[in-house]
Order: C-alpha cells, then sequence, then structure tokens
C-alpha cells in the first residue's frame, strides 16, 4: 500500500493540487490517501473537519480509494507534516505552490519548498493551473556528478512503472560543445545502466541559463513530469538565488518531483 499526503488550507492552489492529486491517483486500488489540514485556533476544530469531509468525498467521487481526514492544531507546519510523512512511511506528498506575492498562505510558497528539501519522502509540487492530463514524459535533471550515489532511482523507478512514461535524462551546462568529455561518458554510462529497462534517452544543452534551457526543453519534448535533486540541503538557498529559479518553481505549467538519494 503506498501512502500519499495531500497538505491543504482550502485556498484556490492547495484544492487544485488535491484535485489533480486526485485525477492522478483515481482508480489505483493499491494507494491510501491522507488529507491534512493544521489549524491554529480551537475554534477552527470543527471548520476544519467539516472542509477535510467535503474534500474527502469528492476524492472519492472522482475514485480515490481509502481517503484518511487528519486534522490538528498546531503552529509548525513543517515539523508536524514531516513527523506525519515519516510515521506513515509515506511515498509522496502532493502540494501546491502559488505566486510570490500570496506566500502569506499557510501552506505556499517558502514553506511547499521547505518541505521539498527535507529528505523524508518525495514532494511533487503542483503549478496553480496545472491539470492533471496523465503522465507519458518524465525528464530527469541531472548535474551528471557523482549519479551513483546522488540519483534517487527508487523514487525514479516507482514514478515510470506507475505511469508507463518515457525517461528524458537532460543536463545542461554552457560548457557543452560537438563531444561530451570523458567525465560526462562515463557518467551517463552509468545512469545508462540504473534505468536500462526503461531506455533512456540523454539531452546535453550547451546553455548558460539552466532555467530557461529546462522550461524550454519540457515544452519541446511535452514533459509531464520534471524530477529535481535537491543536494546538500542547498536547493532553497539556490532556488533564491536568481529570477531564473524563481520562475521554474513558482511559474512552471510542469509539475515538479522533489526526490533525495
Amino acid at each position: 500500500m503506498k501512502d500519499v499526503i495531500i497538505p491543504v488550507d482550502f485556498s484556490a492552489t492547495s484544492l487544485n493540487a488535491a484535485r489533480y492529486a486526485a485525477d492522478m491517483l483515481g482508480g489505483r486500488k493499491d494507494t491510501r490517501v491522507f488529507l491534512y489540514n493544521m489549524f491554529k485556533d480551537n475554534d477552527e476544530a470543527a471548520t476544519s473537519n467539516q472542509y477535510l469531509e467535503s474534500l474527502k468525498a469528492e476524492l472519492e467521487q472522482k475514485g480515490v480509494t481509502g481517503v484518511e481526514c487528519i486534522s490538528e492544531q498546531g503552529d509548525d507546519l513543517m515539523d508536524s507534516l514531516g513527523r506525519l510523512a515519516y510515521q506513515k512511511t509515506a511515498e509522496l506528498v502532493v502540494m501546491g505552490i502559488t505566486e510570490k506575492e500570496e506566500w502569506k498562505q499557510l501552506l505556499f510558497g517558502s514553506n511547499t519548498l521547505k518541505m521539498a528539501e527535507q529528505n523524508i519522502c518525495p514532494v511533487m509540487i503542483i503549478p496553480p493551473d496545472a491539470r492533471f492530463n496523465g503522465i507519458k514524459n518524465i525528464a530527469l535533471a541531472s548535474d551528471f556528478k557523482d549519479v551513483d550515489v546522488t540519483t534517487p532511482v527508487l523514487a525514479i523507478k516507482t514514478v515510470l512503472e506507475i505511469f508507463s512514461a518515457s525517461l528524458h535524462i537532460v543536463n545542461v551546462d554552457s560548457e557543452h560543445y560537438v563531444t561530451l568529455t570523458e567525465e560526462y561518458l562515463g557518467e551517463r554510462a552509468k545512469m545508462q545502466k540504473m534505468f536500462a529497462e526503461f531506455k533512456p534517452e540523454f539531452y546535453f544543452i550547451g546553455m548558460n541559463d539552466f532555467y530557461d534551457a529546462i522550461e524550454q526543453f519540457s515544452k519541446d519534448r511535452n514533459i509531464d513530469l520534471l524530477v529535481i535533486i535537491p543536494k546538500n540541503h542547498s536547493f532553497i538557498n539556490n532556488l533564491f538565488s536568481s529570477s531564473h529559479t524563481k520562475k521554474l518553481a513558482f511559474n512552471t505549467s510542469v509539475p515538479l518531483l522533489a526526490a533525495h538519494q
């Protein structure tokens, strides 16, 4: 049984993420879904439970079975959510993300990214306007450095098997020219062996701007899910280091799967 946690604060962004997950998981008998809401004041408990039950009914209508509601009082979302994911041995957390100007909402913006940085379980980040139309093409963005110890092989194989998707492994480096270096060739061989049964396709893009390159690649190859690998607890710092990174996280129409080794 695969456990999936969907945190909601009942904003439009969180509800869209929940509905995306419902369309993605509908009809799967091997999945258990936990709808989670944290409230601050005692007088919000009844409303929280009522809204969760309403959302549960909506997910069940979409064919999602085994939905459970968890509502609790607290003020440290990351601690509580991380603890729940650990207790349930969750396979996945599905969260929405919204524009920078709306970060005052409980879940979205920095909290979603902080959850993605924690090495507990993979986190799927759903853009606010994303609609589930199947997952046929999955792209893995890799820096091709020490891939045998940094690549979350199990998590990637799991989503590939669930959706019977094609795997596209992409690297962006301004130093790419006509031929690959021996280092890149060696790392590619390792990746080829890791995912041999999925017959991955490799792409080496010689551009300076990683985020623009990935965005264009996703459009050109009809990518439905982009896998990113946070490393060395630097994902959050890197995310806020340039407008291009913010664009990838906040404005992409392609859901992101943040997975650790």
